[in-house]
């Protein structure tokens, strides 16, 4: 038997980071949002965790930043650069409202955004796996089909669908998101989580075709990463490790290592259209890039306000849905650039001085990011 529900505004498709943001957003502006997700409540996923300044900004502007805090997440008010010669520490600089930092983990964040999105008033459902689109007679996408945890079609209606689904998005592959610009595929990335170590705020060690950090998160650990050319991560993580960073390898042994290693061997570095009739994308489903900036995080949030702002101007017929989405896809595209740039660039692992430079500018172009969403209104019901 196949289950109809009656006609939402929007449908998001995806209920982490991108998804839970955007539905809670529209949800505050007053519009019927339903967010479905395949999986059950969230578990960690493949992701550097640590949160830009950008998404600080975020957090502080939906009131989240210190719900997040007191879950656990340790506020990192200093950063460390370690390369060969000496190491280097200086605190956080306070701007755009942001005094330090957050390296929550993956399924703490997911869950406290799903639960903020529930109390905006919209409805997440998961344990639904959507696997296409519903379509009217001019091609306008109207909503999507799925089947629910024992096997049951379900329909979905809405006047818009939102792909908030990730990298291998099937929103984006059911509509037809073409890729607007593609960059060679970034680099390997990997790492675990470690206990029994004092961790005072977030390092970087920079070496030959390679950059490690630690990123302190929940439980007293912290994620200790390591990023290398593409195609590498074959050898063993520790090995690897005591190659690119040998002082960060020496630390570790009086820790204990509490996870598996995690990570991919290779990153697409892709944007795709960012939106259709009746349909749009937002996080990783739109955008992918190396993880070395560490910058997914802010990135779905940057893109799920810019998303929600145009998608309230649609839905309320206050400007055409034509303009309005046109709109989402040229801020997106313009906010992204700069950082997108420098991450490729980054990801060809130049010399560590020239690496060295392109982080100072990824630094310089972050804070100019943020200061463009803080300055940005903040959305509340009409």
């Amino acid at each position: 038997m196949t289950v109809v529900s009656r006609t939402h505004d929007v449908i998001v498709v995806g209920a982490r980071v991108a998804g839970a943001a955007l539905g809670g957003l529209l949800a505050r502006l007053g519009h019927d949002v339903i967010v479905v997700d395949r999986s059950g409540p969230p578990a960690d996923t493949v992701s550097t965790h640590q949160i830009a300044r950008t998404g600080m900004v975020a957090l502080r502007r939906w009131g989240m930043a210190d719900e997040v805090r007191s879950s656990g997440s340790p506020a990192l008010r200093e950063v460390t650069f370690h390369r060969d010669g000496g190491s280097g520490t200086r605190p956080v600089r306070p701007s755009c409202g942001v005094e330090y930092f957050l390296a929550p983990r993956r399924y703490v964040l997911d869950t406290l955004l799903a639960e903020a999105a529930v109390r905006s008033g919209a409805v997440v459902r998961t344990g639904l796996n959507v696997v296409g689109v519903r379509r009217a007679g001019d091609g306008r996408v109207t909503g999507v089909s799925g089947r629910d945890r024992v096997g049951g079609d379900v329909e979905l209606s809405a006047r818009f669908v939102v792909g908030a689904d990730g990298l291998h998005s099937r929103i984006a592959r059911c509509v037809g998101a073409g890729v607007i610009d593609r960059r060679p595929d970034g680099g390997a990335a990997r790492y675990a989580y470690y206990t029994g170590l004092p961790w005072s705020g977030i390092e970087f060690y920079v070496a030959d075709k390679a950059l490690a950090g630690i990123f302190p998160t929940h439980d007293a650990e912290a994620c200790v990463w390591l990023c290398t050319p593409a195609g590498s991560g074959r050898r063993d993580f520790d090995d690897e490790l005591r190659q690119a960073a040998p002082d960060l390898a020496h630390r570790l042994r009086r820790g204990r290592r509490t996870s598996p290693v995690s990570g991919t061997r290779r990153s697409p570095n892709l944007l795709r259209r960012a939106a259709g009739p009746g349909w749009a994308l937002v996080g990783d489903a739109g955008f992918h890039r190396d993880p070395i900036s560490a910058h997914g995080i802010s990135d779905a949030f940057r893109d799920a306000e810019l998303l929600a702002g145009c998608l309230d101007a649609a839905l309320r017929g206050s400007v055409e849905e034509p303009v309005a989405m046109g709109a989402y896809g040229r801020q997106r595209d313009a906010a992204l650039a700069d950082v997108f740039d420098l991450t490729c660039a980054l990801g060809t692992y130049p010399p560590v001085r020239a690496f060295l430079g392109l982080m100072r500018e990824l630094g310089r172009a972050i804070d100019v990011e943020a200061a463009g969403l803080a300055a940005r209104p903040i959305h509340a019901p009409s």
